[in-house]
């Protein structure tokens, strides 16, 4: 199975984020992949990134959503698609899920938030998995996949082949410049994506932006924590990656022995 991850530039707002996500999804599709993820908080841009508050109105995301449903629609292509939304009145950091119909499967939000996000976000409680074609997956948010591990093992344990994990780090302002990925140098993030698919023994596809001065590149990692593929730092473009499903045992996930490790 094809699966994407779209390395998206940092958008200045909604109406740009969608121009971008119609341009890159039409590419995975091209490509013949079924599903494609966009890095964190895509639309309508990750806290900082100097979109218009007005953006944010419930109003205005409902309509973006709707466009995202008709352009997954539109390719035949299921979309991973992070985007801040509100839940019960409360601003959340969530991902839809929307199949090849333009139908949305329900969302994940972000359950552990970063310490500097608390004021800006609502933390989620709840973790689900997904199904597209023959595909069982998770999704974790960028800071949970990279410190909390046990985000991911919740989805292996649970019969997830695949955890998709759209993240943001970088900036288009300033920054050091990574020439080697997996360096010893680079910051551990890239290191923490290859642990999560190899301590469980499933597939861990990461995704983030394509700015100046990335901290990580977008990367699908197998089961043994063999990397697959990844984009190049700073270039923007879809990553496709066929994977092998029957790679994705869980075999280390579903070893645990949660009694052992009783308070």
């Amino acid at each position: 199975m094809k699966i994407a991850l779209a390395a998206a530039p940092i958008p200045k707002g909604l109406s740009q984020g969608l121009l971008n996500l119609e341009r890159l999804v039409r590419q995975a599709a091209q490509q013949e992949a079924r599903i494609v993820c966009f890095p964190e908080s895509y639309l309508p841009g990750y806290p900082g990134m100097g979109f218009d508050p007005e953006d944010l109105s419930p109003k205005k995301l409902a309509k973006g959503l709707e466009r995202a449903k008709a352009i997954a629609r539109q390719s035949s292509i299921a979309i991973i698609l992070p985007m801040d939304g509100f839940v019960e009145g409360k601003l959340m950091n969530l991902v839809y899920v929307i199949d090849s119909s333009g139908d949305v499967q329900g969302f994940q939000t972000k359950n552990q938030l970063d310490p500097s996000e608390d004021d800006y976000w609502t933390a989620g409680t709840e973790r689900q998995l997904f199904q597209i074609d023959d595909l069982t997956f998770g999704i974790v948010i960028c800071h949970e996949g990279f410190r909390y591990p046990e985000s991911v093992r919740w989805c292996a344990r649970r019969g997830a082949q695949l955890v998709f994990h759209p993240h943001f780090g970088g900036s288009n302002i300033t920054g050091e410049t990574l020439t080697t990925f997996l360096s010893p140098q680079n910051p551990y993030y890239e290191k923490a994506m290859m642990m999560r698919a190899l301590e469980n023994g499933i597939f861990f596809a990461s995704v983030n932006y394509s700015s100046k001065y990335p901290e990580s590149a977008s990367a699908v990692f197998a089961p043994d924590g063999t990397c697959l593929d990844y984009q190049p730092y700073g270039k923007e473009g879809v990553l496709v990656v066929d994977i092998d499903l029957h790679q994705a045992t869980g075999i280390y996930a579903k070893r645990l022995g949660p009694d052992l490790y009783k308070d």
